[in-house]
Parts: C-alpha cells; structure tokens; sequence
C-alpha cells in the first residue's frame, strides 16, 4: 500500500509531465486504433458521406472529450469557476490559462488522428467518391444512364469488389484522385497544425509577459492549495476517526472487561499528539460548516490576516468555543484551516 501511494504521490508532484505522457499515449492509441479499425465503407449514395465524415469526425471529438477527462485539472478549473465570489475575487485570465492548457494536450490525440485519417484516404474516398468529376477523368458521354444511377455507380468507387462502372470511370483513377486530394488536405492539417504549435510557443509570452507568469503563478497556487487542503482535511479526519474510535471503546470498558477482552490503552502522548491535529474542530456539525465557509468564503490572499475570528468569513456561524486552556497556536491553526 506505501508503494502505491508513494507513486500517487509522485504523480501528483510531476502532473504536468504525467499529463504530457498520458496524451503522447493517446496521440499513439489514437493510431492503433485507426490501423485495427475495420472500415467499411456502405457504398450508397446517401450514407457514403455520413459515414465517411462521421469515421473523420466523431472519434476525434470523442478523444478530445477523453483528454479533459483524463486531466485532474478539469474537476479545479469547474470549481474554481463555480464557487461564490466570497472573500477572495475570480481571475479571468487565470481560468483562461488553464482551460487552454487543458485544451492544448486534449488536442493532440484528435490532431494525429485526423492527420493519419487524411494521410490514409479512405474516409475521403468513401465520403466524397459522388463527386469525381466524371467529364475529366471518365467517359461522361457513356449512353443510357441517368443522373441517379451515375451517382450509384460512383458511390461503388470504394467497393473494388462490386464495382461495375468500368465504362463509366476506371476504379484506379477514381480512388487514385481522392486519394492524391486527402493527402494533401492531410499534409496541409499537419502543416496547420504544427504552425499554430509553433505561435503558440513561440509568441505567446512575447505579448504581456508579465499578465502570462501571473496566470500561470496563481494556476499552480490554486493547483497546490487544493492538494494541500485535500491533505489536511485527510490528516484531521484520521485524527477524529481514531479520538471516536477510542472513545466508543473507552465508553464500553465495563462491557469488555466483564467479557474479559483487555485493549491496549492509547498513551496521553498519542492521545495529545491526535488531538493536536483536530485544529480546534471536534464535533461534525463545526467541521461542515468549515467545509461550507471554505467553499463559499475562500480567505484573501494575504498572509497577515486579522487576529478577530470575523476574518474566517464564519464569524457567529456556530463556532466552538475556545476553552480557556487551549494553547493559542492551536487557535490560530484552527482558524487557518477555513
């Protein structure tokens, strides 16, 4: 179980690298899937097109959709851009930063699969196979044949098995043209592609530098402070888990001991070291409503806060009490949690 964790730890401090590796896996999946596709075109005229964009199309999207949900980040920037304004005001650029650094790697699997598609041709050719231009590459005055059966023999263009329309235009031409017209159109993508990737990289911080290192700043500030915030509620609810669970057995020790079922008893050092971890917060209803000011009132960013629990954003909201023997860093640590 250490070792496990150990790794989700790791990934967690090097996400940016685990993110980038995990859309290199997709751009490769994305490939393998196309070679293992077993396409087959209908070769009809009113579903050759559907089916020839829909296989262009629709896993692309599909792959775009997987990247943002395979990003962690995607649950942070909702969250971020849904909480109430509270104490602490939303930074457009900063949710502009980091939805188009989410999108940037959600596009990398969808590009090389539309590249492989048009490099490969047979979408193109199934989808557009209606409209070669008979006049110029076939024998357009062919006798006794109307427009609508043109038109059913050119869908037959990707069916080599089936296609009877050798009078008509030769089956290598045609799928030789289509051809020759989606590798282009793939080269172009790729050529696209790979310049807006360029500009991108290139002359994004060449504009308003100082505006892109404070989206980024804050971005990751708002990444590390939710893990932070997720680590220290996980220690404080191992605290009061254990503090409950002693205390139910402490409370049934006439039970245990008429049965004779002896428990170690919990040292004070251990019972002093859990409780130090509570934060002040010892019962549920105190620690909902800290998880509910956190969410609603999110402090202000400064790091000298005022001494007056009214700064909490909670003050009168049912507070415990702090009783007069409790330590005042433990106060103080109590109140920086919300």
């Amino acid at each position: 179980m250490d070792k496990f964790r150990m790794i989700f730890q790791f990934f967690q401090s090097n996400q940016e690298s685990f993110m980038n590796g995990i859309c290199g896996i997709m751009a490769l999946a994305s490939t393998q899937m196309y070679s293992a596709f077993d396409f087959n075109c209908p070769c009809l005229p009113h579903y050759n097109m559907v089916y020839g964009l829909g296989i262009l199309l629709v896993p692309p999207f599909i792959l775009f959709l997987l990247g943002f949900v395979l990003n962690n980040n995607i649950s942070m920037l909702a969250e971020e851009w849904r909480r109430p304004q509270g104490q602490r005001g939303k930074d457009p650029a900063v949710l502009r930063y980091m939805f188009c650094s989410m999108a940037q790697r959600a596009m990398i699997a969808p590009a090389v699969w539309v590249s492989v598609t048009l490099l490969d041709g047979k979408c193109i050719t199934c989808a557009f196979c209606t409209s070669v231009p008979v006049e110029t590459l076939g024998n357009a005055s062919h006798p006794l044949l109307s427009q609508g059966e043109i038109q059913r023999v050119l869908a037959q263009i990707p069916c080599k098995e089936i296609y009877n329309g050798q009078e008509l235009i030769a089956n290598e031409v045609a799928v030789r043209y289509l051809r020759c017209i989606s590798q282009a159109l793939g080269w172009c993508f790729v050529l696209l592609m790979t310049t807006l990737a360029f500009l991108v990289r290139s002359l994004r911080p060449c504009f308003s530098q100082a505006a892109f290192l404070k989206s980024r700043y804050w971005s990751h500030y708002i990444d590390i402070e939710r893990k932070l915030f997720d680590e220290t509620c996980a220690e404080h609810a191992r605290s009061f888990a254990k503090i409950c669970i002693q205390q139910f057995f402490e409370g049934m020790s006439t039970d245990l001991v008429a049965a004779r079922c002896h428990l170690p008893r919990k040292t004070s050092e251990d019972a002093g070291e859990a409780s130090k971890k509570l934060l002040g917060i010892t019962d549920r209803g105190t620690m909902n409503m800290a998880l509910k000011s956190w969410h609603r009132c999110k402090p202000p960013l400064h790091l000298h806060p005022p001494a007056l629990p009214s700064g909490n954003g909670w003050a009168g909201e049912g507070q415990p009490p702090v009783h007069p023997s409790t330590p005042r860093r433990e106060t103080a640590a109590y109140y920086s949690l919300v």
